[in-house]
């Protein structure tokens, strides 16, 4: 289904200023609306804020849980013989060694999982039949030299993979285990303490020095940006690690001195996150990671107004209410997402999460997108999550969601002039294309291309990121195809692709609802020679047309028009015809121009093959002269 009102959009073309493509701009939103004497003034403390039921409430367990207690209790007995993993040394130095990250992460996974399951458990039940295993977990856990990831290792100041025990990192899962272990001593440390006090008194003590000490006092955690200078990248680890660390001191420091401070210096930080990324509320890192970038900022921001007893009301600001909706926006159907950068082609979000920022901003639509992604994910509700608080949210919010009118409303037209993505939506068709520079977060080499969508089916596609190792993290990333130009939808100008870096970037990008265009020239490297690359879209009358009007400085090697896509293709005379499942397509073009040749790209990446299957094509156009100026024309039926 879909709405006539334009989103972020007039009918003639509006220009993306492309001087704020980069620009971090000091909107310090959240300083705009709270002053540290008034986080004094208004300090919930001796966790009063939490509404959710004690230990011994059964009754309101059995609320909460509703249909899903069963469900725990039984996810918990499965863990109460569970082996508690060690995380060898040699696991984390494989990282350095092969770049194989599963090593270390897989079994320090499962036991944070099981954390979780056994918490929910005992909490589903109350009879005491999972404490001493849960018991176990902890106490591993605060055994540990680090929480942090062997991939993240590296930001301690030996630069190496393996722990050090002078250096306490936070990072996405030491944060995430801070989550965890706070909840757990806020429910149980009574129940722990009639076992033994130490139980308690030593897991305050590991979150205290491996979380709040840290946070309040280490200024060196790249993702707080606490000295930002200009050019840094501030991506979904702020608001992520933030909201983690935020929580943990709500639910242990009852010593309201410290416990300001700590709300001020996340209120200073997750500013610079709102300050970097762009008003207009696109997530530059792709649909997989709203979930913890926007997710997290809602996360983040229900918190404060909870610590601050709901005084303050961060959700009528623009720029969140964009932030929320741009995951409705991003979802095409039939679980098919736009999947720009290391986004994965397929998802939607979490219905819960989903829900409850409808809830934040007052939006039907996002509370009805996540009725209909409930749906279509046959009335699941996440329980098996690292993030705990997430799990007790969704449970809360739930209830409410299961009484929503499931749809999937998205404008016909949609226009994100600071970030550059362009959705159209007409008839059958769903296009998607971008603008932006080559250094965003989860970067690919990308400026300019597109993806188009039959029928909720793709049939030009972005193949998206294979399984992360430390390659793709590396000064190696862009060896890696899926990070390069020439195996996104883009032209490689004189043989040369785009190159990965700051200054390259789009210029001119301007969107209507039936056109997008804009010059690649400062896309390329200097030795492609560009003067100017005008790269159009025109979306009409079950047609695409791509048009490259270019101008070089010189002609040395044939320029190559590339197009991914999948299904069954054929190359006959001046066609291309593509097919999958119930849709089609063509591909005409210039054979005196062109010559059309197919690669087939096999993937042996579960990450890439659970996608999209054994394999992928590239569809090439090589120019049959060279020549310095030049009208290039494709048209895409279907």
């Amino acid at each position: 289904m879909k709405t006539k009102n334009f989103f972020l959009a007039v009918i003639t073309f509006l220009a993306a200023f492309p001087a704020t493509l980069e620009a971090y701009t000091e909107r310090n939103l959240l300083q705009g609306k709270i002053t540290r004497e008034q986080i004094s003034d208004y300090l919930v403390t001796q966790q009063k804020w939490v509404d959710y039921p004690s230990y011994a409430d059964r009754e309101g367990w059995d609320k909460l849980l509703g249909k899903n207690k069963e469900t725990v209790i039984r996810n918990g007995e499965k863990q109460l013989k569970h082996e508690w993993k060690v995380i060898t040394a040699t696991d984390y130095l494989e990282f350095e060694r092969s770049g194989n990250r599963k090593i270390m992460e897989s079994p320090f996974d499962a036991n944070n999982y099981t954390i979780v399951q056994l918490l929910l458990a005992e909490l589903a039940e109350g009879k005491g039949r999972f404490t001493d295993q849960l018991i176990n977990g902890v106490f591993h856990t605060c055994e540990m030299t680090s929480w942090a990831l062997s991939a993240h290792l590296p930001n301690q100041p030996s630069g190496r993979s393996l722990p050090s025990y002078e250096y306490d990192l936070i990072d996405l899962t030491a944060g995430d285990l801070g989550n965890i272990l706070a909840w757990t001593y806020y429910f149980m440390h009574d129940t722990f303490d009639k076992t033994d006090p130490e139980i308690s008194r030593r897991l305050y003590h590991e979150l205290d020095k491996r979380i709040m000490k840290p946070y309040l006092e280490d200024d060196r955690f790249w993702w707080m940006a606490v000295n930002y200078k200009e050019g840094n990248m501030i991506n979904n680890w702020n608001p992520w690690c933030n909201s983690n660390a935020l929580m943990t001191f709500m639910l242990l420091e009852n010593n309201p001195q410290r416990l300001e401070a700590a709300i001020w210096r996340s209120i200073q930080s997750v500013d610079k996150f709102l300050n970097y990324v762009h008003s207009d509320g696109a997530c530059e890192e792709g649909p997989s990671y709203w979930g913890h970038a926007s997710g997290k900022v809602l996360d983040y921001l229900v918190l404060l107004s909870d610590i601050t007893g709901n005084r303050i009301n961060f959700f009528e600001d623009s720029q969140i209410r964009n932030m929320a909706e741009y995951i409705s926006n991003s979802y095409v159907g039939n679980g098919w997402v736009v999947n720009f950068a290391d986004a994965s082609a397929k998802g939607g979000g979490d219905p819960q999460l989903i829900f409850r920022f409808g809830q934040a901003i007052g939006s039907s639509r996002m509370k009805q997108f996540a009725a209909y992604l409930k749906q279509k994910q046959k009335n699941r509700i996440t329980l098996a999550s690292r993030d705990f608080y997430r799990i007790l949210e969704g449970l809360k919010a739930d209830a409410e969601l299961s009484g929503y009118a499931p749809a999937h409303e998205t404008p016909d037209f949609i226009w994100y002039p600071e970030t550059q993505f362009c959705y159209i939506r007409k008839g059958k068709a769903f296009f998607a294309a971008k603008g932006g520079y080559n250094d965003e977060s989860h970067n690919h080499n990308d400026i300019g291309t597109f993806s188009l969508w039959l029928q909720d089916t793709p049939v030009f596609l972005d193949a998206g990121v294979g399984t992360y190792t430390k390659q793709t993290f590396s000064s190696e990333r862009y060896k890696i195809w899926t990070m390069q130009s020439n195996y996104h939808n883009l032209p490689v100008v004189n043989g040369i692709p785009q190159k990965y870096g700051r200054k390259y970037k789009a210029q001119d990008a301007e969107a209507s609802p039936n056109e997008f265009r804009l010059n690649l020239k400062e896309a390329y490297p200097a030795e492609a020679g560009i003067k100017d690359w005008i790269r159009s879209y025109q979306l009409k009358n079950n047609q695409l047309v791509i048009r490259d009007k270019f101008s070089l400085e010189e002609a040395i090697a044939p320029n190559q028009i590339n197009f991914m896509t999948w299904g069954n293709i054929s190359i006959e005379g001046d066609k291309v015809s593509i097919s999958r499942e119930n849709i089609s397509a063509t591909i005409k073009f210039n054979p005196d121009e062109f010559e059309a040749s197919k690669e087939t790209i096999p993937l042996t990446d579960p990450t890439l093959s659970n996608v999209w299957g054994k394999e992928i094509y590239r569809i090439s156009f090589t120019a049959k002269r060279l020549s310095k100026e030049g009208n290039y024309k494709f048209t895409v039926s279907f």
